[in-house]
């Protein structure tokens, strides 16, 4: 076991809208450590949902984000030889964390052209509540629902 648990590692807002939510996305979406061009993906996407939707596209890809993170999980458990599917409460920062992977992954795997237009797409979808992220997420709490009688081997 640890001695000491590791200090928690702050990041800084990003540059356009100072915000640090928009840095850990950007985080995410980096590939080869290549940050310039993550954040002008980010950026240029949530300029295409303003153009798209007529509202501020930061607010779109909030309300996106959080139609997409899930509440409830399940995680496996074993007792006595057998392996339960235990529905667990998600933590606040985890929550996110899981939104943003989702977010990322389901648009990389559109049919758009570019990366910027995935994006932007996956932000329309997910803030209208629906599109692969938010399929995803109403499967886990399906998933959890069906596994609820096992909520009391909770650790």
């Amino acid at each position: 076991m640890r001695k000491a648990k590791p200090k928690k590692r702050y990041i800084l807002p990003d540059p356009k809208f100072n915000d640090t939510l928009v840095t850990k996305f950007v985080n995410c979406l980096m590939v080869d450590g290549k940050k310039s061009i993550a954040y002008n993906i980010f950026y240029d996407a949530v300029e295409k949902v303003e153009s798209k939707v007529g509202e501020n596209g930061l607010e779109v890809w909030k309300k996106a984000l959080n139609n997409i993170a899930p509440s409830v999980e399940v995680k496996s458990r074993r007792v006595g030889g057998a392996t339960f599917q235990v529905p667990m409460e998600v933590r606040p920062e985890r929550k996110m964390a899981l939104g943003i992977k989702w977010m990322i992954n389901y648009a990389r795997k559109r049919g758009e052209k570019t990366m910027m237009d995935r994006l932007a797409g996956e932000i329309i979808a997910g803030a209208k509540g629906e599109g692969a992220a938010v399929k995803k997420k109403d499967d886990t709490h399906r998933m959890a629902e069906a596994n609820k009688a096992f909520s009391h081997f909770r650790f």
